[in-house]
């Protein structure tokens, strides 16, 4: 006997599939969508010499019928879905005012159609069951939105948005929404940031914005080295909020988001503002 049927999308890679693990190592039936054929091989070849039960499936969360069809799926093979982690994320970074409107519109797509797709898919099993939980993986650029970020942190932001308000339509019903926030965790995210990023990249040097961007740059890398935090650590606090009884709203992981969430609460937009410039060496030009 299972503990609990649960879908991840975005779960053959990254914090997707660490938590993936860490849930069947738990003892849950997991299923853990995914685009990329040789990821879901390489996952299920793992889970079959750990004897953990993990079943992958294909998911484009972009697309209606690809969603429906492995959400159908689930419900129908899994006996039912307790648990929906919305972990699927892409982002693309560059300044706001380079920024490709179809970037932007791909950014959405992923990070909050998709989201929303898959979650409006499960609603109607979870609501008539009056139980269920979805968690939404958010990120601290969710919170605040550093140089470059314009894309990505605003699908976040929408992403924050979407979940406050689900939170509540959902209470009737029993179904808890929980807002995972990560700092910075380094997975495959990051290289594949880096491959969307090289039309702006190839620029950079001779765009006004060049310093907006060495410094965003310069910031990330020291994110990346000073980031003690691993996707098995994230996949611990996920793991914890779908097991309370009484999950909280939002969970910050790693110390940077810890610390962004309480200066969000306590700081004035001026003095984060003065912060995120110092981080990434923004000054005035002259």
């Amino acid at each position: 006997m299972s503990k609990g049927t649960v879908l991840i999308t975005g779960g053959t890679d990254g914090l997707g599939k660490a938590t993936a693990l860490l849930m069947a190592r738990r003892g849950y039936l997991v299923y853990a969508a995914g685009r990329s054929r040789q990821k879901r091989e390489e996952l299920d070849r793992l889970a079959h010499d750990e004897r953990v039960s993990i079943r992958t499936l294909e998911m484009d969360v972009r697309d209606n019928a690809s969603v429906q069809i492995g959400v159908e799926l689930v419900i129908d093979k899994g006996g039912g879905m307790d648990v929906l982690i919305n972990s699927a994320g892409v982002g693309y970074m560059a300044v706001v005012e380079e920024l490709r409107i179809e970037d932007l519109r791909q950014q959405f797509e992923t990070n909050l159609f998709g989201v929303l797709r898959v979650t409006q898919a499960a609603l109607p099993h979870m609501r008539t069951r009056k139980s269920g939980r979805i968690v939404m993986l958010s990120s601290a650029a969710g919170l605040v939105a550093p140089p470059t970020y314009g894309a990505y942190s605003s699908s976040k932001f929408a992403l924050e948005g979407l979940s406050n308000a689900l939170r509540l339509e959902l209470y009737p019903f029993g179904v808890h929404v929980i807002l995972i926030e990560p700092g910075y965790i380094v997975t495959n995210f990051q290289q594949t940031a880096q491959k969307l990023a090289q039309p702006y990249a190839e620029k950079a040097k001779e765009s006004p914005y060049a310093k907006v961007y060495a410094g965003a740059w310069e910031g990330a890398n020291q994110s990346r080295q000073q980031s003690k935090s691993t996707p098995e650590d994230c996949a611990k606090v996920i793991l914890e909020a779908i097991e309370a009884a009484h999950p909280k709203p939002r969970y910050p992981v790693t110390t940077l988001a810890k610390r962004l969430a309480l200066g969000k609460r306590l700081l004035p937009d001026t003095i984060l503002d003065s912060i995120l410039r110092k981080r990434f060496g923004i000054t005035r030009e002259t």
